[in-house]
C-alpha cells in the first residue's frame, strides 16, 4: 500500500503515557536534557578553572546573546523543514561540539576560548532547538494528548535537574571538565536514534502551504487545529506522500520567504483571540516570578542566615511541587476549565511568592516555596499545554519560539533589575512588587473572555 493513512487529530486509542512512540520521543527528550545539564556544570567548573570569576560569568552568560537574537529565526526554521530535522541536527551539532571540547581540554589547556566559542554554539543551536522541541509534541500524539505529554515533558525537566547535576559533578571528581563534557555529549547523542525511530504526524499540505504565506490569510488560519488532519507517516518531517490534494478552488501557495513566514507566524499570534492573550500573560508571570525565585532568593537566605544548605532545601521544595503539577497533569491527561485553573494559579501563585519574603524560618520558606512550586507548575503546565492545543501545529514552532524569547530572552532580564532594587529598598518591597506583576498575568486569564474560558480537548 502506498496510500498515506490520514488520521483523525483529535483522538486516540492509546494514552501517551502508554503510547510506545511518545514514549521513545520522551525517552529521547530526556536524555537530551541530562546531557544539557551535564554540559553546564561541565562549562562552569572548566571556565572557573581556566579563568577569573569574572571571566566565568562571561563565559557563562554569552550563551545568551545569540539565542536572544535568534530565537524567532528558529521558529521559522522549525516550522519550514519540520521540527524532528531540526531536533536531530541541533544535537547532532552540541554532541560534536561537545565531544570536540573534551578533546581539547584531554589533550592540552587551551584556555576560555574555547569554552567561550562552545557557549556560543550551544546559545546558536538552543535558538533553532527550543522552538523544534515546542513543536514536536503535535506531530507526536493527538491533540487529545498534548496536555498529558506537557506534563511529562515537565517531569523530564525536574528528573534531568535533579540528576544532571551530581552526574555532571561526579563526572568532574573522576576525570576533571573533559569528562564531563564528554558524558554531556554522549547523553545528547542517545537522544538521536531515539528520534529517529519516532513516528511523526505530518501535516496536511493545505496547512502547509497557509503557514508559508500561501493563499489563505495567516489571521484565517487561526481557527486552531481542531478540524485539521494529520498523516501519520514512518518517515522524518516529508511531505505526506499520497496526502489529499489542495481543493480544486483553493489558489496555489506562493513562494515565501523567511521573514514573510515570519511575519506570518507574528501575524497569526497577533490574531489569535487566546494565543494573543496567552503571550501576554505568560510574559508577566514569568517577569515576575524569574526575579525573587533565582537571585532574590540567593539574597534573601543571606540576609536571613540560611545559608547555602537552607536556600538548598527552598529550592527542593519548590522543585517538589514543580514535579506534583507536572505529575498531575501526566496522571489525569487534562483539567476541566483550563484557562479560569491558570488564571487563578497564576494569582495564588503571586501571593505565595510576595510571603515567601515575610516567612520566619527555613521551614515555612520550603513549605512556601512548595506551594510556589505547585501553583507555578501547574500554571505554566496548562499555559504550556493550551499554546500546544490551540495554536495550528504548522505554526508551533513560531509559537514556540514567541513563548520561549518572552521567558528565556526577556523575563531574565528581571534578575539584575531584582538585585539593584533589593540592595535599595530590601527584600519585601521587592518581593512583593514581583509578586505584583506576576498577578497581572493571572489578571490577563481572567479578564480575556477567550483565554478565561479555553478548554483542552480530551
Amino acid at each position: 500500500m502506498t496510500g498515506t493513512l490520514i488520521a483523525p487529530g483529535t483522538a486516540t486509542g492509546t494514552p501517551a503515557h502508554r503510547d510506545p512512540n511518545v514514549l521513545r520521543w520522551l525517552a529521547a527528550y530526556t536524555s537530551s536534557m541530562v546531557g544539557d545539564s551535564v554540559y553546564y556544570i561541565a562549562l562552569s567548573w572548566a571556565a572557573v578553572q581556566q579563568g577569573s570569576p569574572a571571566q566565568a560569568g562571561a563565559v557563562m552568560a554569552v550563551s545568551a546573546v545569540p539565542r536572544a537574537l535568534l530565537m524567532l529565526g528558529g521558529g521559522v526554521i522549525a516550522d519550514r523543514f519540520g521540527p524532528r530535522r531540526v531536533v536531530i541536527g541541533s544535537d547532532l551539532v552540541r554532541c560534536a561540539a561537545g565531544l570536540s571540547v573534551a578533546a581539547l581540554l584531554f589533550l592540552t589547556s587551551p584556555g576560555l576560548w574555547p569554552l567561550a566559542l562552545l557557549a556560543v554554539v550551544f546559545g546558536t543551536v538552543d535558538a533553532v532547538f527550543m522552538p523544534a522541541v515546542g513543536a514536536l509534541p503535535a506531530r507526536v500524539t493527538t491533540r487529545d494528548q498534548l496536555a498529558r505529554v506537557q506534563g511529562m515533558r515537565g517531569l523530564a525537566i525536574r528528573f534531568a535537574s535533579v540528576v544532571g547535576g551530581p552526574l555532571g559533578g561526579l563526572a568532574v571528581a573522576i576525570g576533571g571538565a573533559a569528562a564531563a563534557f564528554g558524558l554531556a555529549g554522549l547523553l545528547i547523542a542517545v537522544s538521536v536514534p531515539l528520534l529517529i525511530s519516532v513516528r511523526m504526524r505530518e501535516l496536511a499540505v493545505d496547512d502547509k502551504a497557509e503557514a508559508r504565506g500561501g493563499s489563505a490569510d495567516a489571521g484565517d488560519a487561526g481557527e486552531g487545529a481542531g478540524g485539521r488532519s494529520a498523516a501519520v507517516v514512518g518517515a522524518p518531517d516529508s511531505e505526506a506522500r499520497g496526502a489529499t490534494a489542495p481543493a480544486p478552488d483553493k489558489a496555489p501557495a506562493r513562494a515565501s520567504t523567511p521573514l514573510g513566514d515570519l511575519r506570518a507566524g507574528l501575524r497569526y499570534i497577533r490574531a489569535h483571540r487566546v494565543l494573543a492573550p496567552l503571550m501576554l500573560a505568560i510574559a508577566l508571570g514569568d517577569l515576575g516570578f524569574v526575579g525573587p525565585l533565582n537571585v532574590g532568593l540567593t539574597l534573601l537566605a543571606d540576609e536571613r542566615g540560611w545559608g547555602a544548605s537552607g536556600m538548598g532545601w527552598v529550592l527542593s521544595g519548590f522543585g517538589v511541587g514543580a514535579g506534583a503539577a507536572a505529575l498531575l497533569l501526566t496522571v489525569r491527561g487534562r483539567l476541566p476549565h483550563a484557562g479560569h485553573v491558570a488564571g487563578w494559579a497564576i494569582l495564588a501563585g503571586s501571593v505565595a511568592i510576595g510571603a515567601l519574603a515575610f516567612v520566619p524560618g527555613v521551614l515555612a520558606a520550603v513549605g512556601v516555596a512548595l506551594l510556589v512550586g505547585l501553583l507555578a507548575g501547574l500554571s505554566g503546565a496548562l499555559c504550556g499545554a493550551l499554546l500546544q492545543t490551540q495554536a495550528d501545529p504548522a505554526y508551533l514552532g513560531r509559537v514556540t519560539a514567541v513563548s520561549s524569547l518572552v521567558s528565556l530572552g526577556f523575563a531574565p532580564l528581571s534578575m539584575p533589575l531584582s538585585a539593584a532594587a533589593i540592595g535599595a529598598w530590601g527584600t519585601g518591597p521587592v518581593f512583593v512588587g514581583s509578586a505584583a506583576v506576576c498577578g497581572l498575568g493571572g489578571v490577563v486569564a481572567l479578564c480575556v473572555r477567550d483565554l478565561r474560558r479555553a478548554e483542552l480537548p480530551g
